[in-house]
């Protein structure tokens, strides 16, 4: 008689508090219809926009928890990729997919993820750290001329995110991403090409082929990625092999320098007058809805979108039992 092999019974948290709420779910409902059925037992964990958990909410306590042996959480933005969702499953002593508590939390926050890059030798552009209250709009002064961009410190999905060309529209930008987040960072505007590379965790991570996203718009925004359905994306990006390899590198460079694991999408500029390729920003958990392109990159490399979700949840169960010969008392 064969033997019967035990399901992994897989926790996945989505929605959440934030402003990328929908596409959380999406992510969710995609990554549902991904998993194999005869592998996984699917515990769904349903957070509204007040924060409320349906059917309930996990506990922090070790062993509290002894129906999931691993958690997927596809939560976007704040109370989810930013630690404080994963500093949850850590005191409940629960495998998890992506970043650890400092990987997710300095990797949310836009401006610590720059002074990170630049302290190891990465190309960031030049910005402005600001927070909430200790400025007049009025009266800034920026150190590069405009246009600039201007974008909540911790969110994602390019929400709150204005591009500014006068002291006028600056002042209106400051004020709405304000509405997001108390830090603010104010960036030069880069004319140039807009870049994705998907890193996946391992020992060592590699990177994927990049794409290039070509928006409908001055800048990828919400509107452009998520409803008008317009902007277009080469894939693979037209790029030398060298400029590949250096988008490659660079990838993985980030992904070290923020302390990250399992998975992240780091997204570049190259500025058109000087070909110079810089560091945007690096999400720990990208999308995974059907247009995202962190699955769509490893699938161009050959890793299905099912073959990529075992090695992400089987990287999360690898990491567990190495933390567990961890002893935390004498």
């Amino acid at each position: 008689m064969a033997k019967t092999t035990q399901k992994i019974r897989l926790a996945l948290i989505y929605g959440g508090r934030s402003g990328e709420h929908e596409i959380s779910v999406r992510s969710a409902e995609s990554v549902k219809k991904a998993l194999d059925p005869a592998r996984y037992d699917v515990i769904e964990y349903f957070i509204d926009q007040a924060g409320k958990w349906s059917p309930r909410a996990i506990l922090p306590e070790p062993g509290a928890n002894g129906d999931i042996d691993v958690v997927f959480p596809l939560l976007h933005g704040t109370f989810g990729e930013d630690g404080t969702m994963q500093g949850l499953l850590e005191l409940a002593d629960l495998a998890y997919v992506g970043a650890g508590v400092l990987g997710s939390a300095v990797s949310m926050d836009k401006a610590v993820t720059k002074k990170l890059c630049m302290e190891a030798g990465l190309p960031v552009v030049e910005h402005l750290s600001l927070t909430r209250g200790e400025f007049d709009p009025k009266t800034l002064r920026l150190p590069f001329d405009f246009p600039v961009f201007v974008k909540p410190a911790n969110l994602g999905s390019s929400v709150g995110i204005t591009k500014a060309k006068t002291c006028r529209e600056l002042e209106t930008a400051l004020q709405t991403a304000s509405q997001y987040d108390r830090k603010l960072v104010v960036e030069r505007g880069v004319n140039g090409r807009e870049f994705e590379c998907a890193v996946l965790g391992g020992d060592p991570p590699r990177a994927a082929t990049p794409c290039e996203i070509i928006p409908s718009r001055e800048f990828y925004t919400y509107e452009d990625k998520y409803l008008l359905n317009q902007a277009r994306i080469e894939m693979p990006a037209k790029l030398s092999e060298a400029q590949r390899k250096e988008m490659q590198r660079l990838a993985l460079a980030c992904f070290e320098a923020v302390s990250c694991e399992g998975m992240g999408r780091v997204d570049f500029l190259m500025e058109s007058s000087t070909g110079q390729l810089y560091i945007n920003e690096i999400n720990t958990i990208p999308g995974f809805t059907s247009i995202s392109m962190y699955p769509k990159m490893f699938e161009y490399d050959g890793i299905s979108y099912g073959e990529l979700l075992d090695t992400l949840i089987e990287l999360a169960l690898q990491r567990a039992r190495t933390r567990r010969a961890t002893q935390y008392t004498r």
